[in-house]
């Protein structure tokens, strides 16, 4: 069977998918029993030890058979979970163990559970893949602690409590899942752990190893998930994982579902398949259906292929407040093709404006905890903030004196939505209300600590979004709600303190005292309620969800919360009026968490599961810091970097400004972010609506920086560093073919390249004076499918 000119397409026969349909018959397990040092499954506190301090993770019965298979990758894997004997061991805590690997066949990735032992901390190393010809690649895992309070983590494997040494803990615990691609058409051997051994900083423990087993080459699904998100059209999305296991490229592969009550609503067309590499192929479909499947594979020049899986369960469903109802909410297409948006933190925190500077900078916004916690807290005030306030306002002011300065008098909503959109961002994020409890929103009766009531005596959240709905209609919009607020008494019942140390910041829920004068500061505007979560912190989700018609619901310091019936109401409500909705990981509930909030951070390889970067454009802090100097602000080049890496690893980022008082944007701000929107905007084809790269998302070696996203259409090759005028050769063999068509994007438009291919396929392209000085930032090339012929690969 013959695609395109040259092409057999070779699917596994009678590949046949577990539970949720999860592909089991390509996985083969790698027993791991010898190398178990570390018991981390109890029955009862104090019985296992994952970490130095006596904690474990529960019994809880997980899979079946002692099997547990995926429901985002379809691997299965021998789960060893609890053992009653007490000399039995779970897990490896990693120390650089070499495993051999079964040698029945040629494997296309591999795929660990993982976790790691210190609360609150991510840790990373290397698996090295090791090849029969002595040749061995690298690829890093990194995993979050097994639980992190706050529930901002969400692993595959998830229990809602686990053990300290001598008590339950009910926050939730975690198992994550990563995989590592495997070098097409190098034969595995063995794999050698990473070593982290260090129970201070955090070690990764590995509970199970499995590799994906290409039988025969060609092109295989590895596992359909049909998800409750919507196309374009009101479809439902089924989304096929599909690798390439064979020898050459191939072309304009047609893709669509057949099942007993459901025919596919629009097929997917991939235009390009390239051996080793791995495609999420989203395919539109109406009806119900429950039981076998049938994928079809078919291209203009080849007999149609067919594969049938079992169980799988396609139609949309209802959200209930379950936690298994909840999980199945994910990020939809128009966030993940965003790629960029802008955070705003304003508030009363704007009028002292003050964090101190680097290496002393701690987040502006958080002035008022700051400078009022030195007695319980004076360790962690190591910014200075409570002798700056003293000298700077004096012993008797209290932060609400503040609200009166908070004037917002050059605010104008016009120009904020057009500074966005000129930054080349599709989405912005406003803090309707920060730990402060200040409210820039209608906050209905839940109280009058609100812009509408003090210092602006305006609603700025609906005249922001309603400005964007009139100038700048592209844009969606987003709001961040803080869970807690630091010195609400009615919070008091709820109160928290985030880390087991002297310096950690809490939410106490106590009203403050004035720190030099020891009286109680008032909290103005604050009304008599009952219960927070029930009268202040749900009714006030509510108005931003539906009253204000929020797309993003951006929580923070989620603790005790309400949000698992507040986000089943609100995503039925959505897609019943034709929106899709979403919701970060940070509103106090591990199933209500659609993206992974990392702050100030970024990763080395791409991620499954969808994240978002959330920094400022000050070098650590988010409100606006008066002494933060004009050349630490984030510079355009800066920006257009960030954006492009986390956009090569399936990130976000999400870019702060801060406001001042009056409402203008810093002016050197305002600069560099218009000057990297006019990089963003002449190269959007190659971050709006792009994906990552499964086979790698950067090349770093010979002086180069590069990173790589695709879309359907076409493949990009983008330059962090300046190329010099030569020949750039690009060592990752990404899927280019002879009759393609390639180009440089730059500033001035397209320009055209010579470009050819080596003997072993790999692209190269003649670099001229007009490509490096047609650009600037970042350098970008494209590769145009055109081609159909095998003289690529």
């Amino acid at each position: 069977m013959r695609l395109g000119t040259c092409r057999v397409l070779a699917l596994l026969p009678g590949l046949r998918l577990g539970l949720a349909s999860s592909s089991s018959s390509g996985s083969v397990h790698v027993p791991l029993d010898d190398f178990f040092n570390n018991k981390a499954f109890g029955s009862r506190p104090g019985e296992a030890s994952l970490d130095a301090l006596g904690q474990a993770l529960p019994a809880d019965p997980v899979g079946k058979d002692g099997v547990f298979t995926s429901s985002t990758s379809g691997i299965s894997y021998l789960y060893p979970g609890y053992n009653p004997d007490p000399e039995a061991s779970d897990n490896i805590i990693c120390a650089g163990q070499l495993i051999h690997v079964p040698p029945s066949g040629k494997y296309f990735a591999a795929s660990v559970l993982l976790t790691s032992d210190v609360r609150s901390t991510t840790v990373s190393g290397n698996l090295t893949f090791i090849y029969t010809d002595n040749t061995t690649s690298t690829a890093e895992v990194r995993a979050h602690a097994f639980w992190w309070f706050l529930a901002i983590r969400r692993g595959e494997v998830s229990y809602p409590y686990f053990f300290t040494h001598n008590d339950t803990n009910h926050n939730a615990s975690h198992i994550y899942e990563r995989y590592a691609h495997v070098e097409s058409g190098k034969t595995l051997s063995g794999i050698r752990l990473p070593n982290t051994t260090n129970s201070t900083s955090g070690r990764l423990h590995v509970f199970s190893l499995s590799l994906w087993e290409a039988d025969q080459p060609g092109i295989e699904v590895q596992t359909v998930r049909p998800t409750q998100n919507l196309d374009a059209n009101g479809k439902q999305i089924v989304e096929i994982v599909a690798n390439h296991a064979g020898t050459a490229c191939t072309s304009d592969i047609e893709v669509s579902i057949e099942a007993d009550g459901v025919n596919t609503a629009e097929p997917a067309i991939v235009k390009r398949f390239c051996p080793g590499d791995q495609k999420r192929i989203h395919v539109a479909v109406d009806g119900r259906s429950t039981g076998d499947a049938t994928v079809h594979m078919s291209t203009p020049r080849g007999l149609p292929v067919s594969q049938t899986m079992s169980d799988v369960t396609i139609g949309l469903e209802e959200w209930t407040a379950d936690s298994k109802s909840l999980v199945s909410h994910e990020a939809p297409s128009w966030y993940d093709g965003a790629k960029f948006g802008i955070f705003i933190h304003w508030g009363p925190y704007s009028v002292p404006s003050w964090g101190n500077s680097t290496p002393f900078e701690s987040y502006a916004e958080w002035f008022w905890w700051y400078s009022t916690r030195i007695n319980e807290h004076a360790a962690a005030d190591r910014s200075g903030f409570n002798a700056y306030r003293l000298e700077t306002f004096g012993p008797d002011l209290n932060y609400d004196d503040f609200f009166a300065n908070f004037t917002a008098s050059a605010y104008d909503p016009k120009q904020w939505v057009d500074l966005i959109s000129d930054a080349g961002a599709q989405y912005f994020v406003l803090t309707t209300k920060h730990h402060d409890g200040f409210s820039l929103f209608d906050a209905g009766a839940t109280t009058n600590r609100t812009s509408l009531h003090y210092g602006p005596m305006r609603d700025v959240l609906s005249e922001l979004f309603e400005a964007a709905k009139m100038h700048q209609p592209h844009l969606k919009r987003g709001t961040y709600f803080s869970l807690p607020e630091w010195f609400n008494p009615d919070w008091g019942k709820y109160g928290f303190t985030q880390y087991d140390r002297v310096t950690s910041t809490s939410h106490p829920g106590i009203i403050a005292r004035n720190p030099y004068t020891g009286l109680e500061e008032p909290y103005t505007g604050r009304l008599p309620i009952g219960d927070f979560i029930e009268d202040l912190m749900v009714p006030q989700m509510e108005r931003l969800a539906y009253h204000y018609d929020t797309d993003i619901m951006w929580c923070d310091a989620g603790a005790s919360n309400g949000t698992d019936v507040f986000a089943a109401a609100w995503f039925n409500w959505a897609r019943s009026q034709g929106r899709q909705v979403t919701i970060n990981d940070r509103c106090g509930s591990p199933w209500v968490s659609d993206f992974d909030t990392p702050e100030y951070a970024t990763f080395s390889v791409p991620q499954r599961r969808k994240w978002e970067s959330n920094q400022g454009m000050d070098p650590y802090s988010y409100g606006f810091n008066r002494a933060t100097k004009d050349e630490e602000i984030m510079n355009a080049t800066t920006v257009v970097h960030n954006l492009v890496d986390m956009t090569s690893k399936n990130g976000n980022l999400l870019l702060n400004i801060g406001p001042k008082a009056d409402g203008t944007i810093h002016d050197t701000m305002a600069t560099n972010l218009r000057e990297a929107g006019a990089w963003i905007h002449a190269h959007s084809e190659a971050i709006h609506n792009s994906t990552y790269w499964y086979v790698t998302p950067q090349e770093t070696t010979g002086g180069k920086d590069l990173r790589f996203t695709q879309r359907n259409e076409a493949f990009y090759v983008l330059s962090l560093n300046k190329p010099a005028v030569g020949r750039l050769e690009i060592e990752s063999r990404v899927p280019v073919m002879r009759g393609d068509r390639v180009v440089a994007l730059s500033m001035r438009g397209e320009v055209d390249v010579t470009w050819g291919m080596g003997d072993d396929g790999r692209l190269w392209i003649d670099i001229t004076e007009d490509v490096v000085t047609g650009d600037k930032y970042c350098w970008v090339f494209k590769v145009e499918y055109r081609g159909g012929s095998c003289g690529g690969w």
